[in-house]
């Protein structure tokens, strides 16, 4: 089976006004780091299994968009309403109206969460854990011992975190890490995005907890730690619509592979096609899978000599 546990605790209603010709155009989706993800995850063949909390007037409408086609929903309903945002893309950007990330989960929703998450993860094989759209709606600690829990029993675990998250679940130890190069300088594991640093950085995520550790360059391509050896992944170069995503596709494109039973080699050039041509999309999380395939044979993994 090739099956796929998507831990998104706090989706969001998105909105957005676009423009079509000379008429306004609304439209409502779920959004959210791993509901992208679990949208590029079911266009490459996988089933997903999507663990989530959602409440109040919001949830209400979220609820029901999370079971797209290929996507089994577990709910835990908070009492608290979930996370929104407005955006207006009519000029051609995007330009943010208002935005409300949710307060923090309750003690008994994140119980009630990891027991599915853990159950949940263990059934699939592989288990993608994605971050809130704010820290403070769940703490780091809930990622810690879960990514320990689900790896310590067979599971393999991909994370996308920065930040508390990220030092939380390398501490647990995990099969793959993503995380862009934006947020490793933020984060103060890399000085600069400059090629020595990015790659000193990858060490360090690895001897940190990391199997294998893959670093987007936004549209510059991506660093790969594949078996303890450093590829520069070279992606195929696309006319960008919408940057949003693209590291969130690549994710998705690793994980997918690696459920269909795909090495960690093919699962990362997989994932950098997909993030490729997630970019050329205004729809984040989306691409189809034939496309997907044919931009995977124009990925190379070069070696990087070590210094």
């Amino acid at each position: 089976m090739s099956a796929v546990m998507v831990f998104a605790p706090a989706p969001q209603l998105t909105v957005t006004i676009e423009q079509q010709h000379d008429q306004p155009e609304l439209h409502v989706h779920p959004g959210g780091q791993g509901i992208w993800q679990t949208r590029m995850i079911t266009s490459l063949g996988a089933e997903v299994t999507l663990v989530a909390a959602v409440g109040g007037e919001v949830g209400a409408v979220l609820e029901p968009l999370l079971a797209f086609e290929g996507v089994t929903v577990r709910t835990v309903h908070r009492g608290s309403g979930s996370g929104w945002y407005v955006h207006d893309r009519r000029s051609g950007s995007r330009e943010e109206i208002a935005e409300q990330p949710g307060v923090p989960l309750s003690r008994h929703v994140l119980d009630e969460l990891y027991s599915l998450a853990l159950a949940e993860g263990l059934r699939a094989g592989v288990a993608v854990l994605s971050g809130p759209a704010h820290p403070s709606v769940i703490g780091p600690d809930v990622y810690r011992r879960l990514a320990g829990d689900l790896g310590a029993n067979g599971c393999r675990v991909i994370a996308d975190l920065s930040g508390d998250h990220l030092a939380a679940v390398l501490e647990a130890g995990l099969h793959v890490v993503k995380v862009s190069h934006e947020e490793l300088i933020a984060d103060g594991r890399a000085a600069d995005d400059s090629p020595g640093e990015l790659i000193k950085a990858l060490h360090r995520l690895h001897t940190d907890g990391a199997g294998t550790a893959l670093v987007s360059r936004s549209d510059a391509g991506a660093y790969a730690l594949i078996d303890d050896r450093v590829y520069e992944v070279g992606m195929p170069t696309l006319a960008p619509a919408e940057t949003r995503g693209a590291g969130d596709s690549m994710t998705a494109g690793v994980a997918a592979t690696l459920a269909r039973g795909g090495d960690l080699a093919q699962a990362v050039r997989t994932g950098a096609a997909a993030g490729a041509l997630n970019v050329t999309r205004h729809g984040l999380g989306t691409g189809h899978a034939d496309a997907v395939r044919v931009l995977t044979e124009r990925v190379d993994l070069t070696p990087i000599k070590a210094d």
